[in-house]
């Protein structure tokens, strides 16, 4: 292992705790009317018209053939992105690919797989999906309506995932049961709060994703969104009850499709608790689950020594969870 021992923060990114005592974690309890909750904002998402619009991309790629792609979300919100066809082979299976709280400039051409068709949607407030008055900075985006539970931006954006979800299923219905999804950081979050109540996502890939065990999220000292709640907390005092109906922990609890975990010992903007307590939750054998998989890096949001030696293996686990779908 190469954990990193020299850092410039003001406090220990493992939180003391070693691979033993993070796999111990367990996440918290539901909060009363969480599945209905949630069950409630997916019947509203699934009635969405997304009315996808698409137009050839300026960007070029000699594997992909690369679109600009929008679509209506619920609210009436329009999501931007990008989508990305295989040049060679057929298409057949699915993929919506989330991203961190810094948004996505471009879509990432280097996932690693192979006869799918590729959904890079940017979720509401950020790049492509930037729109007033939410704020494209992630310290202020984490706290939009942060007080309203039924308007958390949160919620919003997993509402994006089911929508883009509905639009690949517009375009392409033939992917029916053979979608998946992947989200590093935010992405990975709201990957665990929507993949719980989504039947048609078939399996998913959460790599070092926040909004888990929120109650510790609020305590553990950290850099980046979890720090801006944090703020936010301690001066108003009422962010709880929203934070724990978006607990990525509890939702994963949830989740009967097989799932590949790349949770991190080190992480100063996603404290290891919290990414632990959301892979911890997975059910394991004999659930329903045929497969659950966590890959241990050693750091997350941080360089560190081994780190593209530990990708690589990463990206390879990648490729074959996602071709056996």
């Amino acid at each position: 292992m190469t954990i990193p021992t020299s850092h410039p923060f003001d406090f220990d990114p493992t939180y003391g705790l070693g691979l033993k005592e993070l796999r111990a974690i367990a996440p918290p309890e539901a909060p009363e009317g969480f599945d209905e909750f949630w069950e409630r904002r997916y019947r509203r998402a699934l009635g969405v018209d997304p009315r996808p619009k698409l137009q050839k991309s300026k960007l070029a790629h000699p594997k992909w053939h690369v679109f600009d792609l929008t679509y209506m979300s619920s609210g009436a919100f329009p999501i931007g992105g990008w989508l990305l066809l295989p040049r060679r082979g057929e298409v057949r299976r699915g993929l919506v690919v989330g991203h961190g709280y810094g948004g996505r400039d471009a879509p990432d051409f280097d996932m690693p797989v192979d006869e799918t068709a590729l959904l890079f949607p940017c979720f509401r407030g950020m790049s492509r999906s930037a729109r007033p008055p939410i704020s494209s900075d992630s310290s202020w985006h984490v706290l939009h309506d942060i007080d309203k539970p039924e308007r958390y931006i949160i919620g919003d954006c997993v509402d994006d995932l089911w929508i883009a979800v509905s639009t690949l299923l517009l375009l392409y219905p033939w992917l029916a049961g053979r979608i998946g999804y992947s989200g590093v950081s935010f992405g990975g979050g709201i990957g665990g709060l929507g993949i719980a109540y989504d039947s048609r996502i078939c399996r998913g890939h959460l790599s070092l994703p926040t909004f888990g065990h929120q109650e510790l999220r609020l305590r553990l000292p950290s850099i980046g969104s979890a720090a801006a709640v944090q703020a936010y907390q301690q001066k108003y005092g009422n962010a709880l009850p929203t934070l724990r109906l978006h607990d990525s922990a509890v939702a994963a609890g949830r989740i009967t499709v097989p799932m590949l975990m790349s949770v991190a010992l080190f992480d100063p903007a996603v404290a290891p608790p919290c990414q632990f307590a959301i892979a911890n939750a997975l059910p394991q054998p004999p659930a329903p689950s045929k497969f659950n998989e966590i890959f241990i890096l050693d750091a997350g949001h941080f360089d560190y020594p081994g780190q593209e030696a530990q990708h690589a293996i990463l990206n390879e686990k990648v490729r074959s969870f996602f071709g056996a779908s």
